[in-house]
């Protein structure tokens, strides 16, 4: 049975509301230290996300054991680690290459469900991952792929594999805590043990005065990191995982660049090349390849024979 368009909505509207990002970050980035901006996001995030368990769920519900490793374990992986990895990557990479790096998310989780839960990959979906994959080198690099891998990798990129190890290991741990508690509440415990830890770093940059001399400019890209770049996007991201999987899921996270470059183009004035239009295309392409609906009935017998 394949999962219902809505679903496959909201994860392109994910992958739209995290190019928005590039937008918000280029405005937080030159005004605070990058501890203490993913921690404004986060402090944002948290308490949208208790506010909305508390309306919707009555409040967070205790934890077992179990339950409080898994919610840990995605606070650390899928915010702090992802956050200083991709934030001190971002400062020492070409965009470029760090954006390529970025779009191999699709791939580290392909190859975690498979290492640590034997989820068998149709030839077709590694088709359409490396469609996908393809397409957005062609995005980033205007279609000069030569430029793309001039040189040795260099500490930036070697920081943003941390990331991208941080992002697959959220999705994967995912897959069985939100097996044990809502998308909802899960996030929200995600959300708060992360931001204590990027709030216990952030302390030792002394943001005070980079805070106090905010702008409004700065106050509203912290909005939107927190409440659509976050919770948003992490509640329909995690619905995916739940739902269809981490690998049919993570493979939206290609049409991150291309949305963030489409919105460059029409907010920042930024120039738009037919290489974009064509990688644009490739990546929509493996999206679609990857998740065909013929690939979710082996799967979820896969999975119901994992469960009996």
């Amino acid at each position: 049975m394949s999962a219902p368009l809505g679903l496959y909505t909201k994860l392109v509207g994910m992958a739209a509301l995290w190019g928005g990002q590039y937008i918000a970050g280029r405005v937080l980035a030159p005004l605070l230290p990058n501890f203490a901006a993913g921690t404004a996001r986060f402090l944002v995030a948290t308490a949208v996300l208790l506010a909305l368990v508390r309306l919707r769920e009555g409040g967070l519900p205790p934890l077992d054991r179990r339950q409080l490793a898994g919610v840990i374990a995605l606070g650390f992986f899928g915010v702090f680690l992802f956050n200083a990895s991709f934030f001190a990557g971002m400062e020492r990479a070409p965009a470029s290459r760090a954006a390529l790096i970025v779009a191999l998310n699709p791939v580290a989780i392909t190859l975690g469900a498979w290492l640590f839960y034997g989820e068998r990959t149709t030839g077709l979906r590694w088709l359409g991952i490396a469609c996908a994959l393809f397409g957005v080198a062609v995005v980033i690099s205007h279609g000069e792929l030569s430029a793309l891998f001039a040189g040795a990798l260099g500490h930036g990129e070697v920081l943003l594999l941390g990331s991208v190890i941080g992002w697959a290991a959220y999705a994967l741990i995912g897959r069985r805590v939100f097996d044990r508690l809502s998308v909802l509440a899960a996030t929200a415990y995600a959300a708060l043990f992360g931001t204590v830890m990027l709030a216990a770093v952030a302390v030792f940059e002394r943001p005070w005065g980079a805070i106090a001399a905010l702008p409004a400019s700065g106050w509203i890209a912290i909005a939107y990191l927190g409440v659509l770049g976050t919770v948003v996007a992490f509640l329909w991201f995690s619905e995916g995982v739940q739902r269809i999987g981490p690998s049919p899921t993570g493979v939206f996270i290609n049409l991150v660049p291309v949305f963030g470059v489409t919105f460059g183009a029409l907010l920042l004035g930024e120039p738009v090349y037919a290489s974009m239009v064509v990688g644009g295309l490739l990546v929509i392409a493996g999206v679609a390849l990857t998740n065909r609906p013929a690939d979710a009935a082996p799967q979820a017998a896969v999975s119901g024979r994992r469960g009996s």
